[in-house]
């Protein structure tokens, strides 16, 4: 089969190549798909870039679309020829969804509706499953204002949908008019530019002085330091994602009786990314859920969608398999 791979860490011009691979065949409990779409994600990224070599040789990507060509033993054959997104597809494994076939455990691709892309189902992952666990540790207790940074992103657009779908306000951080605009097509009811207003004195207009329920963070080592002015005493805060340290308003934190609670969407419990799984499912068949496709690239170009990550982009950066 085609692949995209790397067998060194490094740039990706210098790294990625395409060729040819073996094909895998499934074992007991896993199916093969015929991948159609891979996302690229800033995970992908990093581990190329940032972390030692796990295996000899990486196909990256944990996310993707196609269709189920094969399955194992104890997997139902009437799966064969279902329409799937994938998940997880190169977490802790050698090979990932940027190749022409993927074999992984069956749970682990969900059946995609027929109004759906490929290039759709390729966008959710990494970024929905994140967005809905987030949401659902943020409206966990009587929370009615939510505070994402960065509204424009793959990761908090699905955070801005779900959250109103739960009747939430939702507040926002963009840069630019243009993400402005993606943010409040997702359904954004404030957004706030960072780079020419004061976020803090924004929020306080907007909550009356009381400031936000919680927090949905992306980066919390660049963003900790608007914790004080943006939250109410005993508010959340949930990270999915920061630098290896970061500095954060502790005194604030511990008078304010402050709740920080980080989670790794890899790791997720089951039940947890059961009920993930299914509220997306269910957001996609009722037409309710829009993803945002960015650039799309053939496999032959991947090192330039791994650059068009590197660079930042609205939408979801893609890659077209086969």
């Amino acid at each position: 089969m085609r692949a995209a791979f790397y067998e060194a860490m490094g740039p990706a011009r210098e790294v990625l190549r395409v060729g040819e691979v073996e094909t895998p065949n499934p074992g007991a409990g896993e199916v093969r798909v015929r991948v159609r779409t891979s996302g690229v994600n800033p995970s992908d990224v990093k581990s190329r870039g940032l972390r030692k070599l796990l295996f000899p040789r990486v196909i990256p990507h944990s996310d993707g679309a196609g269709e189920i060509e094969a399955v194992g033993a104890g997997v139902p054959a009437s799966r064969v020829g279902e329409r799937v997104w994938l998940w997880n597809g190169q977490w802790q494994r050698a090979s990932g969804t940027a190749a022409e076939f993927i074999v992984l455990p069956a749970v682990q691709a969900v059946p995609l509706p027929a109004r759906v892309s490929f290039e759709a189902g390729a966008c959710l992952g990494i970024p929905a499953l994140t967005a809905y666990r987030a949401v659902e540790l943020a409206l966990q207790q009587d929370v009615k204002t939510l505070f994402v940074s960065g509204g424009a992103g793959s990761v908090s657009q699905y955070v801005i949908q779900f959250a109103k779908a739960r009747g939430a306000t939702v507040i926002t951080t963009i840069s630019s008019q243009n993400k402005a605009k993606v943010a409040r097509e997702a359904g954004a009811d404030h957004c706030i530019d960072y780079q020419r207003e004061d976020v803090g004195q924004r929020v306080a207009e907007i909550t009356a002085k009381r400031g936000v329920d919680s927090i949905i963070e992306m980066d919390l080592s660049a963003n900790a330091k608007l914790i004080p002015s943006v939250l109410r005493p005993k508010g959340s805060v949930i990270v999915y994602g920061t630098a290896p340290e970061a500095t954060i308003p502790a005194f604030f934190c511990l008078s304010n009786s402050v709740l920080l609670q980080f989670f790794l969407v890899y790791q997720l419990e089951a039940a947890e990314r059961e009920r993930a799984v299914a509220g997306i499912t269910q957001a996609l068949q009722a037409g309710k859920l829009v993803n945002r496709i960015g650039p799309t690239f053939p496999l032959a170009d991947i090192a330039a969608a791994h650059e068009a990550v590197e660079r930042g982009t609205i939408g979801n950066v893609i890659v077209t398999v086969s």
